[in-house]
């Protein structure tokens, strides 16, 4: 795809979800109708991410070359992903307890959420559990992704290890990869009138919640989207200025494709494909750096998400009359940062962490149930902040002594 024709895609994307807004509310019908557009469009983005994260992450380890640049790398992005996501739980938790959106407010009756009452009594074990699955194939073919980046790490790194007897294999991968990127640059060509129907239907569906947004959990929504702002709008920036020596106007505007993609789909699994397209073609990033930074990332680096637990749980418990300590509110943020990398890359995993942060603090799960209403808006914008953070992190990563110098 030539820079003219990314750009005219681009806008058409842009159009594409302001229609999509618009209609949603005034023609509601017409946009439930064509939603499947937007199923065929995410379909077609989820049916090459498990090929392309498998490919790229063993692609990415393989490029690394010695086994000690791996560990080292490794190492360093994941301080990466930690330092970051431990600032935006503790930027939410200071936003809360300044605010207090749960004060004065009394808890209405409502139910749990299927999706939420699956994951009740899991824990952080679970998630230790769920990185080594009995079947890689049913992992894959369920849609979890934190196991298969921990089977592609160490599948590249034996590869590595064995010399010229594994270059067959990795010559194998490469062709993989390279063919999963170009199925995206087609896949692109749908992608305004698939972000058009999603956000239309998504609208259209969740229209009669717009009075909730505004009204009793509307103080906190605006404490998760002041959050998400600050993190994004300037923690984020000043990361890539500083650390990633890039300017952060330009790079946003080079990401504006999967950026506007987070926000149709809610998936960082779904906008990994088009996330990584933007950091090698437009913001010129290292490629082995990409290749094993935001697949990962794109599991495990969930800054917006642990944000908007932080938040969530202290408005719970506000709501509920309970005044939890500082102790309690250490716990939340540790539980929610370790939560968070455990939240897979999809719809409302966000949500569905949350049953594990509210448990640890002893607060009702049923809480939950309180702001799943306005959930389908706030997980979109989280989405975006955590793709947004996965690019910056592999820009910073590509600023180490290990890139610099190859």
């Amino acid at each position: 795809m030539t820079e003219k024709q990314g750009n005219i895609v681009l806008l058409l994307m842009v159009i594409g979800a302001i229609a999509g807004a618009l209609g949603g509310l005034f023609a509601g019908e017409l946009f439930l109708k064509i939603e499947f557009i937007g199923t065929v469009f995410l379909n077609s983005l989820m049916m090459v991410v498990i090929p392309l994260i498998v490919a790229s992450m063993i692609v990415g380890v393989t490029s690394l070359g010695d086994i000690r640049k791996i560990g080292r790398t490794g190492a360093k992005t994941m301080i990466y992903f930690l330092f970051t996501t431990s600032m935006a739980v503790t930027l939410g938790l200071i936003l809360v307890n300044l605010i207090e959106p749960g004060a004065g407010l009394t808890a209405w009756q409502t139910e749990l959420p299927e999706i939420v009452a699956k994951s009740e009594g899991k824990g952080i074990v679970d998630i230790f559990l769920s990185l080594v699955p009995r079947n890689l194939f049913k992992a894959a073919a369920d849609g979890d992704i934190l196991p298969l980046i921990v089977f592609s790490l160490l599948f590249g790194g034996v590869l590595t290890a064995i010399g010229d007897k594994g270059k067959t294999v990795i010559r194998f991968f490469e062709g993989i990869n390279l063919a999963m990127m170009e199925m995206v640059h087609l896949i692109i060509y749908i992608a305004p009138l698939g972000v058009m129907s999603i956000i239309g239907a998504v609208v259209a569906k969740n229209a009669a919640s717009f009075d909730q947004l505004v009204a009793g959990l509307g103080k906190y929504s605006l404490t998760v989207l002041l959050g998400l702002f600050i993190h994004g709008f300037i923690i984020l920036p000043l990361i890539l200025k500083f650390w990633g020596k890039r300017d952060p106007l330009q790079f946003v505007l080079n990401m504006a494709k999967p950026l506007t993609t987070a926000f149709a789909t809610a998936s960082s699994s779904a906008t990994l494909p088009l996330n990584m397209e933007a950091a090698i073609e437009k913001n010129k990033i290292d490629s082995r750096v990409v290749q094993f930074v935001l697949p990962l990332g794109a599991t495990v680096n969930m800054n917006g998400t642990a944000l908007y637990e932080a938040v969530a749980a202290l408005f719970i418990a506000q709501i509920s009359g309970i005044d939890l300590t500082l102790g309690q509110q250490i716990i939340v943020l540790l539980t929610a940062t370790l939560a968070a990398i455990g939240a897979a890359g999809i719809p409302h995993a966000g949500t569905v962490m949350m049953v594990i942060v509210l448990q640890a603090v002893n607060l009702p799960i049923t809480g939950i149930g309180l702001i799943f209403a306005v959930d389908w808006f706030l997980d979109r914008c989280r989405t975006t902040v955590n793709v947004f953070d996965d690019a910056v992190a592999a820009t910073v990563i590509a600023q180490t002594k290990e890139f610099r110098e190859t």
